[in-house]
């Protein structure tokens, strides 16, 4: 009998879904092991019954669970819980689930902060009032899915590669771990590390990195890092290129953005780079600001709100 597979995105854009269907013929066999009962982004199955006359969210029972998008608001924690009731085992599919992702950049600013600057601009009146009936409540902050509920696999990236989604869900069908990558970016990356060299500030990323000729392949490439560009790979999981590929953003001759989240599930990929670029005599007291550090996990307390 096929395993009951649940899935529900939170705080998310549904890149991650499409990963899903990226798998491309591979689907077809996971699909052949599988049976969905909850999935929104393929079929309509209504939260609270098709008549919508429940009165709390109901998700069916199954073997796994999948969710992606970390929690904002209530109804995506009534999601989360739910979902945690009924699976037996919870996947964390993507950045914005494993880390906070990109929302998780909102945690820099209040909730009255965000609203004031969404609803109130130079050219809009002053009001005191803000849309609220029907919506559900914002949380304090973005939190990931590990911050509210137990997670069994967590499945990083932005969007986790095909690859990764398939070895995943391959693996939970068979009972053991899923073989994924727990190195970092740098260490799949084919081009030249030569050293430290003079560098001492880096510079911003306008112009394309140095290529000696536009048909050499990248390990004719000098370290884009080296080079002077911030590049976040030292501090970025690797993965995000597929089995044994090369990294997305190396292989479009532009810097690592640190999409993957941290090696180590707890890292701190700010603190990680920062020390990395102090222990190699860059001057970071000349960065005009560290945030985007952050940019993809910011969940976990690792942003917050400046204080007054």
């Amino acid at each position: 009998m096929p395993a009951k597979v649940a899935s529900d995105w939170l705080n998310s854009c549904s890149g991650c879904e499409i990963a899903i269907v990226d798998m491309g013929e591979r689907l077809l066999t996971v699909l052949e092991l599988v049976e969905f009962v909850h999935i929104p982004v393929l079929m309509d199955h209504k939260y609270l019954g098709q008549k919508g006359d429940g009165k709390h969210i109901a998700i069916p029972v199954a073997a796994v669970g999948i969710l992606s998008g970390g929690i904002r608001n209530a109804e995506h924690l009534e999601v989360a819980l739910e979902m945690r009731k009924k699976c037996k085992a919870i996947i964390a599919l993507g950045t914005c689930a494993t880390h906070g992702g990109i929302p998780a950049l909102a945690n820099s600013y209040t909730n009255d902060e965000i609203l004031d600057r969404y609803y109130s601009t130079e050219t809009t009146d002053k009001t005191t009032e803000r849309p609220s009936d029907g919506l559900p409540a914002l949380l304090d902050r973005c939190y990931a899915l590990d911050e509210k509920i137990k997670v069994d696999i967590h499945l990083p990236g932005c969007p986790p590669h095909p690859d990764q989604v398939f070895e995943a869900l391959v693996a939970f069908l068979e009972g053991r771990a899923p073989n994924l990558r727990d190195k970092s970016v740098c260490d799949t990356c084919p081009t030249i590390r030569e050293g430290k060299g003079d560098l001492k500030q880096l510079r911003r990323f306008l112009q394309a990195p140095h290529i000696n000729s536009p048909g050499d392949p990248l390990d004719k490439m000098r370290c884009i890092l080296e080079q002077g560009m911030l590049c976040m790979g030292p501090v970025t999981r690797a993965g995000c290129g597929g089995d044994g590929v090369t990294p997305r953003c190396i292989s479009a001759r532009v810097p690592c953005r640190g999409c993957s989240g941290p090696v180590l599930p707890d890292g701190n990929q700010r603190l990680d780079m920062l020390n990395a670029l102090a222990s190699n005599g860059i001057d970071i007291g000349s960065f005009p600001e560290t945030k985007s550090m952050l940019r993809f996990s910011g969940a976990h307390h690792l942003l917050r709100p400046a204080r007054k």
